[in-house]
């Protein structure tokens, strides 16, 4: 198995190539699908966040209601690192079990994690980090022209999380993803093919 975790900052185009990875024979752990699994109803972080934000952040159906818990949270740092404290561990343990469950196959195995961390390397036990990057007046006009985000709301996101001079410094590939879905792809082929190499080219020799 190799394993690569894969991040980029919100409308970076991560899941873009996430996708386009799964095409070409990856196995995806999204820690974002993670997360709306361990936040759902029953699930380890749901009761938590309702103790804690109360019952403004539940649909008419007792879901969460995404939308309205990013909007207390994402606008204030404190309710934002509650978020975070409660819903990441939940979502680590799940995305490690995968993991796990792939141990001794051949598979390339992409953890997606928008805030991977340099201790990640160690904890879920990667081989390669690959950060997807684009300038943020690029990131900005995704979020506003394709998700309809207000452009205030679609700032704020971005200011909450590290730079991209910060995720470029724990990257062993940057892949850009500046331009069109066919440069995009372009893209794509060449991280394939670096991660085919890496692959053939066995662990590193221990100091």
């Amino acid at each position: 198995m190799f394993a690569i975790g894969l991040t980029g900052g919100i409308g970076s185009g991560k899941s873009a190539v996430a996708d386009l990875l799964v095409q070409r024979g990856a196995v995806l752990i999204d820690a974002d699908l993670v997360a709306r699994e361990v936040v759902a109803p029953g699930g380890p972080a749901y009761q938590a966040l309702l103790d804690r934000f109360g019952p403004g952040i539940l649909a008419a159906d007792g879901s969460l209601d995404r939308p309205a818990l990013a909007e207390l949270a994402f606008k204030d740092p404190a309710a934002l690192g509650d978020l975070n404290a409660i819903t990441h561990p939940a979502i680590g343990l799940e995305m490690l079990e995968r993991r796990r469950a792939l141990e001794g196959t051949d598979a390339v195995v992409v953890l997606a994690i928008p805030r991977l961390k340099a201790v990640h390397r160690e904890t879920v036990g990667l081989d390669a980090v690959v950060v997807v990057d684009c300038p943020v007046e690029v990131a900005l006009a995704r979020l506003v022209g394709r998700r309809g985000m207000d452009r205030s709301d679609a700032e704020a996101r971005i200011a909450a999380q590290i730079s991209r001079a910060e995720r470029a410094a724990e990257a062993d590939y940057v892949l850009d993803n500046s331009s069109s879905f066919e440069h995009l792809a372009a893209e794509v082929d060449r991280l394939w093919a670096w991660v085919s190499n890496r692959r053939a080219a066995g662990p590193a020799p221990s100091a």
